[in-house]
């Protein structure tokens, strides 16, 4: 069968949509890139019934479909799975609430759909939507192992099991009150981030301090014998340190709790995979969820682990529900699916949409006869690029599509950069480099390393020539860039090179503190005129900033 399937995901946070047309996957796109509001929505029971509606609307008219030419609809929750409720939705308890909204995603999907059929909206269960993002989407025939962890799905907070011709076979999995997710978000809000957002300034965080309560931790957070896990609901933080106010200072005693936390959890993900491999014996493992955007972790599980081969899903988190939604079902109607080959799924822009909206904002500009030869100028001369190129990605990562680019040379340019988007001083910025001379520079860590999941050893010399790349443990997580599917990125990076005899440029996501990735031209525009950028190379065109003293 040729199906056309839209997946949705719209029960906790990252609200995205993508579609899947005869087994390829056309689009896919998180609401928050839309609506500009960071996550979507509030991770709360009772924003349940909000719908990626623009993030759809984007799929369908990039397939060019209708609602009513639509076979299926995935919706990445299975509400007949979710833990019981009293029924009672006045009462103190919210899980009825969010179980009720999504029993009824048909009504609402029609609702916001016209020309809908409710008859072709499936619930398909969270964990299993996130597994088939990553072994639908891997670029692996056959056989592989596959895991997926996060916060929580119905009631599961992990997932293992063996993938044979597209059949997933679950071996091992986790329900609630035990979560490894819920746990670092626990961690996450005591050091005074946002939970189930700012995960990621605690894994750099970690990096400053030491496992001082490890063996505290070990006693706590255990696997068991059945393939699952002990990881305690609420964990109490405070027995170590008090809540920490964030401010420009690192806490040592704070970063000493994120490293005991994040180092706990590199161990049980070791153990989790040792206890899958004994079962499958496969040499490749593939996973998904919130927990596989942990970059730090996903490198011990490949320098450690037992499998030869570990891919990562670039949408892990649960914006990937949608795209692994839609999978799972076009597999299941008879489509042959097809791998991910690009996480440039999102929205894109022709030169003349860009230049219309550069004269709308009464811009100057111009049309360079080599763009990568500008902007390597700019950036040998130590100045800050905002890069706009191509189809946005989808997921956390800029991936040299909507990218803020600078020169790794200098050392204080992670400072500027940091000072740039608003962020947290203590935050790595990272480094993207051409795919021949990666080896080169990077070590200890997977190549071809596209999507920017895992961390590298710099090479000894070359910590010291690209010390902007280089985060305080001596790490730095690396993108590599293919000439075949990136050449303009490639072409920059060689003629960067050629000026300065470095591969390496910094790149990290066009955006602000707070705020979403830029998505269109009035986006980067907005952003390019409030943020110290010196150049913004949108399309085949530029804009400088005037009267600009670069550094």
């Amino acid at each position: 069968m040729l199906a056309n399937v839209l997946g949705i995901n719209a029960v906790f946070h990252d609200p995205a949509a993508a579609i899947v047309v005869d087994g390829r996957i056309v689009a896919a796109a998180e609401e928050e890139r839309f609506s500009r509001r960071k996550h979507g929505k509030q991770a709360v029971p009772f924003s349940t019934w909000e719908l990626p509606e623009r993030a759809i609307r984007f799929c369908l008219e990039r397939a060019g479909l209708r609602p009513e030419d639509l076979d299926a609809v995935a919706y990445s929750y299975d509400p007949a799975l979710a833990p019981p409720s009293t029924g009672d939705l006045t009462g103190d308890a919210w899980e009825g609430l969010r179980t009720l909204y999504a029993e009824r995603a048909d009504r609402f999907l029609t609702t916001a759909l016209p020309g809908l059929s409710a008859d072709v909206v499936r619930h398909v269960p969270h964990h299993v939507a996130h597994a088939a993002s990553a072994y639908l989407a891997a670029p692996y025939d056959g056989t592989c192992s596959v895991m997926t962890l996060d916060g929580r799905g119905e009631r599961q907070t992990f997932l293992a099991g063996r993938v044979r011709d597209g059949d997933l076979e679950v071996l091992a999995s986790q329900e609630l009150p035990h979560s490894l997710g819920l746990l670092y978000e626990a961690l996450t809000e005591h050091l005074g981030f946002l939970r189930s957002s700012d995960e990621y300034k605690v894994m750099a965080m970690a990096s400053y301090g030491e496992p001082r309560w490890i063996e505290q931790l070990r006693e706590d957070v255990r696997v068991t014998d059945d393939g699952g896990f002990t990881a305690p609901e609420d964990y109490d933080f405070s027995r170590f340190v008090p809540r920490w106010t964030p401010g420009d200072e690192i806490s040592r005693p704070h970063a000493d709790l994120a490293a005991t936390v994040q180092t706990r959890l590199e161990e049980v993900l070791l153990d989790l995979a040792n206890r899958l491999h004994e079962r499958t014996g496969d040499r490749r493992l593939v996973m998904a969820g919130g927990i596989a955007l942990n970059c730090v972790a996903n490198s011990r599980l490949w320098r450690e682990g037992p499998f030869e081969e570990i891919w990562v899903q670039p949408a892990a988190g649960d914006a990937g529900t949608a795209l692994g939604g839609a999978l799972h079902l076009a597999h299941q109607l008879g489509d042959r699916v097809q791998p991910m080959t690009t996480a440039a799924l999102g929205s894109d822009f022709d030169d003349a949409s860009i230049e219309a909206a550069l004269r709308h904002a009464r811009v100057a500009y111009e049309r360079p006869d080599d763009l990568a030869e500008v902007v390597a100028e700019t950036l040998a001369a130590n100045g800050i690029v905002a890069w706009f190129q191509g189809a946005a990605e989808f997921g956390p990562r800029a991936l040299g599509h909507r990218s803020l680019l600078c020169s790794p040379i200098d050392p204080e340019n992670t400072e500027r950069l940091n000072v740039v988007k608003g962020r947290e001083q203590f935050r790595p910025v990272a480094p993207m480099v051409h795919l021949d001379r990666a080896a080169e520079v990077f070590t200890d860590g997977p190549l071809p390393s596209p999507y920017m999941l895992f961390t590298h050893t710099v090479h000894n010399g070359w910590a010291e020539r690209i010390p902007a790349a280089v985060h305080v443990d001596k790490s730095a997580r690396a993108q590599t860039v293919d000439p075949v599917t990136e050449p303009l990125v490639a072409r920059m990076l060689a003629a960067f090179e050629a000026r300065t005899g470095v591969p390496v440029v910094i790149n990290t996501s066009l955006n602000t503190a707070g705020r979403p990735i830029v998505d269109s031209p009035q986006d980067v525009l907005e952003c390019f005129g409030s943020a110290p950028i010196d150049l913004l190379a949108i399309g085949p065109f530029v804009v400088r900033r005037p009267d600009v003293v670069v550094a």
